[in-house]
């Protein structure tokens, strides 16, 4: 993995990503999002709760933290089911999203619903999943625009075979980023550009993934909460609908 030292070399990437910043994301490590910054883990109600609202007050969030929802996917979308051919060769339809969200953002409110469960998989249990258990996607509305977001999305069988994608309130894609590690990963993400437009984030299979997926501790926030330390070149969203698969061993899920 590729790391910048200085405040300097960061700087000149940002620059490097002026032309093209309204496509492109920086990849950060889980260390990127500091003291202020959002932080949801899901131990913060009842294993069982559906779609789950996360006011400021729900997850300890300051003035102008954002309300966090969820859903199986964005308003202007569809389920993989509707059109399975059109899904990444391999991949759960169920866990395939289709098509674009348009504007503004919203959760879908035909989308399959997200739901709390434990999962012996991952070591911060409990986590969200959608539907079908372990093999639904997971779309996240943010009321107020973020530079950075970011989760943890496990367990992961195969490599690159599931993404996180970021969307602004219109509904635009921003960019788009993919698993590179087998077992349970930490995803996240900032704007290329250094803006707050992060509104909405789809986590969905686009590739095979033979065990399921699910999330956990969702990360957010503004400029200050979020410090730029990528561990990965800009991802653009030409990575959308690619895959490079590499199959894992797969490991039998504990249902808790």
């Amino acid at each position: 993995m590729t790391r910048f030292g200085t405040a300097a070399t960061v700087a000149g990437l940002m620059m490097a990503l002026a032309g093209s910043a309204s496509a492109s994301i920086i990849q950060v490590s889980e260390s990127s999002f500091v003291a202020g910054s959002g932080l949801i883990t899901f131990s913060e109600f009842p294993v069982g709760t559906m779609n789950p609202v996360y006011r400021p007050g729900v997850y300890g969030g300051g003035a102008g933290s954002p309300t966090v929802t969820f859903g199986g996917f964005f308003s202007g979308q569809s389920a993989g089911s509707t059109n399975p051919s059109a899904c990444p060769a391999g991949a759960m339809v169920s866990g395939c999203v289709l098509g674009n969200p348009s504007g503004p953002l919203s959760i879908a409110p035909n989308s399959p619903a997200t739901f709390i469960t434990d999962d012996a998989s991952m070591p911060t249990s409990p986590v969200l999943s959608g539907t079908p258990l372990f093999n639904g996607s997971i779309a996240i509305l943010l009321s107020t625009p973020q530079f950075g977001v970011g989760l943890t999305g496990g367990y992961f069988d195969a490599l690159n075979s599931a993404a996180i994608t970021a969307s602004a309130a219109s509904g635009n894609l921003i960019g788009s980023v993919t698993n590179s590690q087998l077992g349970n990963q930490f995803l996240g993400l900032v704007t290329g550009d250094g803006s707050a437009t992060i509104s909405g984030l789809l986590f969905s299979l686009v590739g095979p993934e033979p065990a399921g997926f699910n999330v956990d501790n969702i990360r957010f926030g503004t400029q200050g909460q979020v410090i730029v330390n990528p561990v990965l070149e800009p991802v653009s969203l030409a990575i959308l609908g690619t895959s490079l698969l590499g199959l894992g061993l797969l490991r039998r899920r504990k249902a808790v």
